[in-house]
């Protein structure tokens, strides 16, 4: 997953036009005020381990947002941060995810729809640490076979077709029960 996050003092957005794989919503003009936009992609390799990404995503973001002391974010789907994008569905269930996690701990969300092409405008704060990119991959930390094209961490050639059980990463901050 990539995300662009902009510390902004305010982001503006219009649904414009549905595109084939566009969620069912209601086209409406919103508005977020003293926010973090998280521009954010999802990647064909996240789909290896979405429950991680997500995770994964939550920290880094609300490490973030403590740095920042902030406490709302906007998610803006964005395709145009990889060349490699994933299924819009798994694309719309981790941002879905994600979305639903962040409210779980008491950040204010909204959510720009997924699939539609979209008018907005943003004002960033402009500081030092206003702008960051990140990338969050599902195979951080694994010992691999080859370099990921995208965060140039190695991986095993096995892991890119669906992992066993047994190879399934437990999210940061998770346990699995015996």
């Amino acid at each position: 997953m990539r995300i662009l996050s902009i510390h902004a003092d305010t982001m503006w957005y219009r649904p414009t036009k549905r595109t084939k794989m566009a969620e069912a919503v209601e086209p409406r003009e919103e508005r977020m005020d003293e926010c973090v936009v998280l521009f954010c992609c999802v990647e064909k390799l996240d789909e290896k381990n979405p429950s991680y990404v997500v995770a994964s995503a939550k920290a880094n973001i609300l490490d973030r947002l403590a740095k920042l002391k902030v406490s709302r974010v906007l998610i803006y789907p964005y395709a145009h941060l990889t060349n490699t994008l994933g299924s819009p569905e798994c694309a719309l269930s981790i941002l879905q995810s994600l979305e639903d996690e962040l409210r779980s701990v008491g950040v204010e969300v909204k959510r720009a729809p997924f699939g539609w092409y979209k008018e907005f405008e943003i004002r960033g704060k402009g500081h030092p640490l206003a702008d960051l990119s990140m990338t969050i991959c599902p195979y951080e930390g694994w010992e691999c076979d080859f370099r990921c094209p995208h965060c140039k961490n190695p991986i095993k050639a096995v892991d890119l077709e669906s992992p066993p059980a047994s190879k399934t990463r437990t999210p940061p901050g998770q346990s699995i029960d015996p």
